[in-house]
């Protein structure tokens, strides 16, 4: 009887045991490492992620490695110029190698636009032979920021009359070139006639030697306010520098006089599309200066503006903002452009 007892107790056991539910896990593969930046300031962290061969964020599990030695989490931050070889191990699965290199900051580059000042008039015939160059160099290229301001007059009686007329007089006595169209590159160099055939002049001023400073810009506008934020970063030292803050409206119906033989050569044009038209500075037309405690190697100036939508502007939908800093000769040497509620980081090459 003893042993009848003791077998089904046995059989018990064996049958408990089968039942029990075991976790199979997932083989994995391979696994990816990246760096949320390959370049970093010396004293700022990168910070590393990890996914599986499916996509899923491992980051948590897995041990990372620096030049070798194991880091704790997944940030790493050195106070000396280098670059250093990183990996990772997720569960026995090792990463490929990656490097990154931290620096003092002169070693990095922005994005380089030029900035396109296109001055004109909705009576000047002559002025949409700029409109269709600044097409044509939206072929070549998106490093550009286009301005259109229209000249001279706000009187409806005058021939130049121009609804949408901004006083610009300050600066074109320094530019001094007298007449509409006008095209203006980084603002002191005329764009060279005719400009369609030579819009690699254009192209050319977005290549070359780094400007060594980048913009972001955070425009928000609400409630007929506008509110914005304008950052300025720079990876050398610089004196004499100045901001200026353009506000700009699109989509603007209004007929077009037209000599040239572009759009079909009609004379006039009409319900044609007035785009990035300036409507409101918000620094001095001139610029702003910068002090030079700020536009140092390493640091971000921030400007910001809590303004009223300026009255001209007909639809807050269609606004657009354009930040650039210029030098003591009054050349733009970097220029950005934001719709509202972009939120800009700095471009780094």
């Amino acid at each position: 009887m003893k042993k009848y007892f003791i077998l089904l107790f046995l059989a018990a056991m064996a049958f408990t045991g089968c039942s029990s539910d075991y976790t199979i896990l997932d083989s994995v593969g391979n696994v990816t490492l990246t760096a949320d930046k390959s370049n970093q300031i010396i004293g700022n962290a990168i910070t590393f992620t990890v996914k599986d061969d499916k996509g899923t964020d491992v980051t948590q599990e897995t041990i990372f490695y620096v030049d070798g030695v194991a880091i704790d989490g997944n940030t790493f931050t050195s106070e000396t110029m280098g670059t250093f070889a990183v990996n990772a191990d997720y569960s026995g699965v090792k990463s490929e190698s990656l490097t990154v290199t931290f620096g003092d900051g002169s070693e990095i580059n922005f994005v380089k636009r030029v900035l396109v000042e296109d001055y004109t008039g909705t009576w000047c015939g002559y002025c949409p032979r700029v409109a269709y160059a600044i097409e044509q160099l939206h072929l070549q290229t998106e490093n550009f920021v286009p301005v259109a301001i229209h000249r001279p007059s706000s009187n409806v009686s005058s021939i130049n009359y121009d609804p949408y007329n901004y006083d610009t007089s300050e600066l074109e006595n320094i530019i001094d070139i007298p007449g509409y169209p006008k095209g203006m590159l980084n603002r002191m160099t005329q764009w060279k006639f005719p400009e369609p055939n030579n819009v690699d002049k254009a192209v050319a001023l977005t290549q070359g030697e780094n400007p060594k400073l980048g913009l972001a810009l955070t425009p928000v506008v609400s409630g007929g306010t506008i509110n914005l934020s304008v950052n300025v970063n720079f990876s050398k030292d610089f004196t004499g520098l100045k901001l200026v803050v353009y506000v700009l409206e699109n989509g603007l119906i209004y007929e077009q006089h037209n000599y040239t033989t572009y759009y079909g050569g009609v004379d006039v044009i009409e319900d044609y599309e007035h785009n990035h038209v300036l409507r409101a500075v918000l620094t001095p037309l001139l610029g702003e200066a910068i002090s030079g405690t700020e536009t140092v190697i390493n640091n971000t100036f921030t400007k910001s503006f809590n303004v009223s939508v300026p009255e001209n502007v007909i639809n807050y939908s269609k606004l657009e903002f354009v930040a650039f800093v210029v030098d003591a000769d009054g050349k733009a040497l970097n220029v950005r452009k934001a719709a509202a509620g972009d939120v800009q980081e700095f471009e780094i090459q």
